[in-house]
């Protein structure tokens, strides 16, 4: 299984109102109960809660590659893409002049027909930390998942370039 899934701004934003409201709660009922001595109380327990709250919504969000389907999550729904419904994938550059690994789609209701399932900035530089490291093997496992699927992959040159240069990822061979 390959964990991967890009968060749409509209629900990132929607994630982070909940975990301000979650303080603003957490921090007024505590300040009702107790009395204004324990603001700072009620701000980092509601700020605890919140960063669990956070990371509960993130960890549901996502896309799940396994070896049957494709399994797309949010916190209130999950569907299954079937793999015979994948055309092709792709690593080219998106409207923010950011790298996006997608997959295109046949059939379903999924916007312009693909769904997302990376985006990174552009390799610029070797590994120099932790996202850079797990950005690079989200990429490595993807492709690995995509050539035992065969699914076809097309990947910008330069994009190709940079993935072998910087991060020591081989460009795909004609057979794979």
């Amino acid at each position: 299984m390959v964990r991967a899934g890009v968060v749409p701004g509209r629900r990132t934003a929607l994630y982070s109102l909940t975990a301000v409201v979650t303080i603003a709660l957490i921090c007024g009922a505590t300040v009702a109960l107790y009395g204004f001595g324990r603001l700072f109380t009620g701000l980092v327990v509601g700020a605890l809660l919140a960063v669990w709250l956070l990371v509960l919504l993130f960890r549901r969000d996502g896309v799940e590659l396994t070896d049957t389907a494709i399994v797309r999550r949010t916190p209130w729904h999950t569907d299954t893409i079937p793999w015979n419904r994948v055309v092709a994938g792709r690593f080219t550059l998106d409207e923010k002049s950011r790298w996006s690994l997608a997959l295109d789609l046949n059939g379903g209701e999924e916007p312009h027909g693909e769904l997302v399932l990376l985006s990174i900035p552009p390799v610029l530089r070797p590994v120099a930390n932790a996202y850079d490291m797990r950005k690079r093997e989200q990429v490595n496992e993807i492709r690995t998942m995509l050539r035992q699927q065969r699914i076809p992959i097309t990947v910008l040159p330069e994009i190709a370039a940079a993935l072998s240069e910087h991060w020591k990822l081989a460009p795909p061979t004609a057979n794979s």
